[in-house]
């Protein structure tokens, strides 16, 4: 099920020896992304997606959406049929949603190591780590403000991390380089740490285009021209705002054909009602509003259907995460988004948790298997979120990353050919015996059950023997490791080059800001 990198050496067979050396050698392989062979969980009834649609609609005609400092989204939107008063745009009922059919259900998002490109869209389930952190917490220093030397890590630990798909984007926030120039070194990290595929930036426009000119250096602006070789998140400022900020990068993304994620960015009860009807219908009406400004702007760029949700504790205002409210939610997005014919983004490693202890893993492992079952197609912050968010956590990077392999393995369903069957096993070893050396057992026992890399079974005595090591510090460990054994992929030294005199060039010309 693993694809091998190309540069990677074949590991050697046969003997003690050989197994020991496979056991121990540095391994580039990754996973392909998930095909699932299971089925979604539908939680909405027919009746209830007519009202959502319905409603939905109702909000873009009578209610209508804010295109705020933007007049040419302004003309574009009067230009293409809707209703513009002042900055507020009405939609009549159909307008969204015909726009939004030039959108593709499916596309590839390349790698600049073709192995690594990634499906987006039907059965497929493509993971990203965790996006947008100020703050790091670890082991050995606590919470701090997130620096370079951090984001580079992390996009390190994405690549060696087997289960990983995507490089994702602003995997932490580094603090320590100027705001107006970080985005250069952040794609710079990307494309030179990892060949795996990667975000670009959306905090200005004008960063959005340095994004797409990097991207023409590193694949070629013809392959660029053709190819989708970003993914970008473009949040809505809900309820129902289209800021120019974003907007603004969605159009320098859309107009080169690269991808969006249309993201309203709800939490239940402050920025959406507090009930999963009426926050599915916002989120149905900010999407279908925001796909259809893509394909305005050029129809048939690919756009995704984003879905962040979570609910808000009315005792503290705080986040929260792993709900029952917002798996409800991302089920039913999930229907939305499919009824739509769009690619679905929604979960990850969710939690409210200051540190990786059993609530983090509670609460992420429920919003991680509500997006599998959901039918996401694009995962972001599926390994490395603490603390709402506010955090990125190597310790828990490594943990996530492990359980996507979990996700792997149930999306895979259950075999049902002669081998699965095992009939060979049972009429060899009959009533009362062991399968532990019976044929089919040793012939099957390396791919049988899923394994973990972090987590420990170890006897309790052999545990106690190692050190009493809890989870955590098995995380820290693992992230050594990782660190230790991670090998640079191969750059063409005139691209980088190319891209290093790209990222001079532009820091010159503007002064350092921090804000």
């Amino acid at each position: 099920m693993a694809e091998a990198e190309t540069r990677n050496r074949r590991r050697g067979t046969g003997g003690g020896a050989a197994r020991r050396a496979e056991r121990t050698a540095v391994s580039f392989e990754s996973a392909r992304y998930i095909e699932r062979n299971i089925p979604n969980f539908d939680i909405l009834t027919e009746e209830a997606l007519e009202i959502i649609e319905a409603n939905a609609e109702t909000i873009l005609e009578e209610i209508g959406v804010a295109f705020v400092e933007n007049p040419a989204a302004l003309e574009r939107w009067r230009a293409a049929g809707a209703n513009v008063s002042g900055e507020r745009v009405r939609l009549p009922k159909g307008l969204a949603r015909s726009l939004c059919k030039t959108a593709p259900a499916t596309f590839t998002q390349a790698a600049r190591n073709p192995a690594r490109n990634v499906e987006i869209g039907g059965r497929n389930l493509v993971l990203a780590p965790v996006y947008g952190p100020p703050f790091i917490h670890d082991s050995k220093s606590g919470r701090r403000y997130a620096t370079m030397a951090d984001f580079e890590m992390f996009v390190k630990l994405g690549y060696m991390s087997p289960w990983l798909h995507h490089s994702g984007g602003t995997v932490c926030e580094p603090t320590d380089v100027p705001v107006n120039k970080r985005h250069l070194d952040m794609l710079y990290a990307h494309m030179s740490l990892s060949d795996k595929p990667f975000m670009g930036s959306v905090t200005e426009p004008s960063r959005a285009a340095d994004s797409i000119a990097m991207c023409r250096i590193l694949f070629g602006s013809d392959f660029v021209d053709q190819n989708t070789v970003m993914t970008s998140l473009i949040n809505i400022n809900s309820p129902l705002t289209f800021d120019a900020t974003m907007m603004g990068a969605l159009e320098e993304y859309a107009a080169a054909g690269q991808a969006s994620i249309i993201s309203p960015f709800i939490v239940g009860g402050a920025m959406a009602p507090v009930t999963v009807m009426g926050t599915l219908t916002q989120v149905l009406a900010e999407v279908m509003a925001g796909v259809a400004y893509s394909q305005l702007i050029r129809p048939g760029s690919p756009a995704i259907f984003g879905a962040f949700v979570t609910s808000i504790d009315m005792n503290s205002g705080a986040p929260t995460f792993g709900t029952p409210e917002a798996a409800q939610i991302t089920y039913g997005a999930g229907q939305l988004a499919r009824r739509m014919g769009l690619p679905y983004r929604s979960a990850g490693s969710f939690n409210g948790s200051k540190l990786p202890d059993a609530q983090a893993a509670y609460e992420s492992a429920n919003s991680l298997n509500a997006g599998l079952l959901s039918g996401v197609n694009f995962m972001l912050h599926a390994c490395g979120w603490l603390e709402g968010g506010l955090s990125a956590s190597p310790e828990k990077f490594v943990m996530d990353a492990d359980q996507l392999g979990v996700l792997h393995k149930l999306a895979a369903g259950i075999p049902i050919d002669e081998n699965a069957q095992a009939m060979d096993a049972l009429r060899e070893v009959g009533p009362g015996g062991h399968f532990l050396g019976c044929a089919h057992t040793q012939a099957n026992f390396k791919s049988a059950f899923w394994r973990t890399s972090v987590l420990d079974y170890k006897p309790y005595e052999t545990w106690v023997d190692d050190g009493s090591r809890d989870t955590m510090a098995l995380a820290a460990a693992r992230v050594e490791k990782m660190l230790a054994d991670y090998q640079q992929p191969y750059l063409d030294p005139a691209i980088d080059e190319a891209l290093r005199a790209f990222v001079a060039k532009r820091k010159a010309e503007m002064p350092d800001a921090f804000v």
